[in-house]
């Protein structure tokens, strides 16, 4: 499967089975991942698509929130710390309005690869977003479960002015319960896609680009 050359970052993208490169990436450029190449499949969004479609993100933001007296960004943990920390920097770098930033932890996978279904919420805000603009800032929507308890918990409690989701990715083959995300990078098939803050039992965090995992890891046969 070829990868898909992405030359336009102004909608939602829709990743192929063979996954995205951006245009002024080389297909063939060896992406070095030391000691886990044997558990990757294959890179699904490169680095370069990544980035421009932050961008883009960023951009949409500033256009939707220009008559907003600041933003309260809300990352959810573990998974969104990357992509929300290069989406704010760019907002900022866009000349969009100040932004405060708090953190929420809920899980409805631990260790697991697959939802249980009951979502926890493990660390809760610890600033007061009464009667402000919040942003949710999520890595990726599968089954809708946990961001909708989120939103739920932060609408019942918080008396917020106005709600918003931003998500890199969503995975709408795996939806459980409907959600309305209002900022979307990319579209997944449905595998088990990590890297750029999201993992699988904590591991490719760190990789600067969204892979594919083989199968073979996720039945324990590595």
């Amino acid at each position: 499967m070829k990868p898909k050359v992405v030359r336009r970052y102004d909608k939602k993208i829709v990743v192929p089975e063979g996954g995205v490169i951006d245009s002024g990436e080389s297909p063939g450029r060896k992406i070095r991942m030391p000691g886990m190449e044997h558990m990757v499949e294959r890179v699904l969004i490169s680095r370069g698509c990544l980035s421009k479609r932050i961008r883009t993100l960023a951009r949409e933001i500033v256009r939707d929130y220009r008559r907003a007296e600041s933003i309260q960004a809300i990352a959810i943990l573990k998974g969104a710390a990357i992509f929300s920390a290069d989406l704010i920097r760019t907002i900022f770098d866009l000349n969009g309005p100040p932004m405060g930033i708090d953190f929420i932890r809920a899980s409805s996978y631990r260790a697991e690869t697959e939802s249980s279904g009951k979502v926890e919420i493990l660390d809760a805000l610890t600033d007061n977003i009464a009667g402000k603009d919040v942003l949710i800032i999520e890595d990726i929507i599968d089954t809708g479960l946990t961001l909708n308890d989120i939103k739920n918990y932060i609408l019942r409690h918080q008396g917020v002015k106005s709600l918003r989701i931003c998500s890199l990715l969503d995975k709408p083959s795996r939806r459980k319960q409907p959600i309305e995300i209002d900022y979307i990078g990319f579209e997944v098939p449905n595998y088990f896609v990590a890297g750029y803050g999201t993992d699988y039992a904590e591991h490719f965090r760190n990789l600067p680009f969204v892979v594919v995992l083989k199968p073979s890891i996720l039945e324990g046969k590595s």
